[in-house]
């Protein structure tokens, strides 16, 4: 059943930085649904007031002021939509009881286990939290070669060897993108995501040739956290001598996906989805 024949249903999109709230309220209309949009302050583009018909906007912390207006929107399905930097997490942004309460509950503060308590907190209040991707499958690569250019021997090794440490880098919750050389291990990301590891590689490799290789976490929750690439990761990889990028299919986004090949192909870059 697809999400516009359930028209009795009320969405909300809980936006967090970069293009992937834009995304998913266009692909949402497209479907004859006008979701509710909550763009948390700290996060979410400015940008985002101007596309949406009504916005409102939350401070990171503020949880109770989200749940009422959810309940006061009769809203029954939440798609979380955006990245919100872990960063946050040390940062100054004043939190309500309940976010303390639910901070200081937690064992640990990786993402999974910050996102989610988060999750438990609207499922308890009978919100359901929907795959982020849902009004996006388009978006999700088949496995295979996806630019005119297929890696190389050498970049099919850099891959094999990648894919097996980012995997277990994923399980742990700590990154998702391992930046290989020479089947050596350059850079693995943590808190300052996909662009910032690769820049780091490249201040690192003197120049040596970069593979990239992004992948899902073992049993990725495609509510949240579902690994991303757009146009500005196949810049910094051309400005980074980064050749080659891995990813896994039908579980990453291609944000304006045909863009994206454009550019990749233009720069001579190779693109494959993996299949596990």
């Amino acid at each position: 059943m697809t999400p516009a024949s359930n028209s009795h249903e009320r969405y909300a999109i809980i936006a967090g930085n970069g293009h992937f709230p834009f995304l998913v309220l266009e692909a949402a209309r497209d479907q004859g649904i006008k979701p509710l949009v909550v763009a948390i302050k700290e996060e979410a583009s400015p940008e985002l007031g101007r596309e949406a018909e009504s916005v409102h906007w939350l401070s990171l912390g503020e949880i109770v002021k989200l749940l009422e207006l959810l309940s006061t929107e009769r809203v029954d399905k939440v798609v979380l939509a955006g990245q919100v930097k872990h960063v946050q997490l040390f940062s100054s942004i004043p939190a309500d009881g309940m976010m303390q309460s639910a901070l200081t509950g937690l064992n640990r503060k990786n993402t999974d286990a910050l996102i989610g308590a988060f999750v438990g907190m609207l499922e308890g209040r009978g919100i359901q939290v929907v795959d982020s991707t849902l009004f996006l499958k388009p978006l999700l690569p088949e496995a295979g070669v996806l630019t005119q250019r297929a890696p190389s021997g050498e970049e099919a090794a850099d891959i094999a060897y990648g894919r097996d440490i980012a995997k277990k880098i994923a399980g742990l919750d700590i990154g998702q993108t391992i930046v290989v050389a020479d089947r050596a291990c350059v850079a693995v990301e943590a808190m300052e995501g996909t662009d910032a590891a690769v820049e780091r590689a490249a201040s690192l490799s003197n120049g040596r040739r970069l593979v990239i290789v992004k992948v899902s976490k073992p049993h990725q929750d495609m509510r949240f956290d579902v690994p991303v690439v757009g146009r500005k990761t196949v810049q910094v990889m051309r400005q980074s001598n980064a050749s080659a990028l891995a990813v896994d299919a039908g579980k990453t986004l291609l944000f304006e996906r045909q863009s994206l090949l454009d550019d990749a192909n233009q720069a001579g870059i190779a693109i494959v989805a993996m299949q596990d």
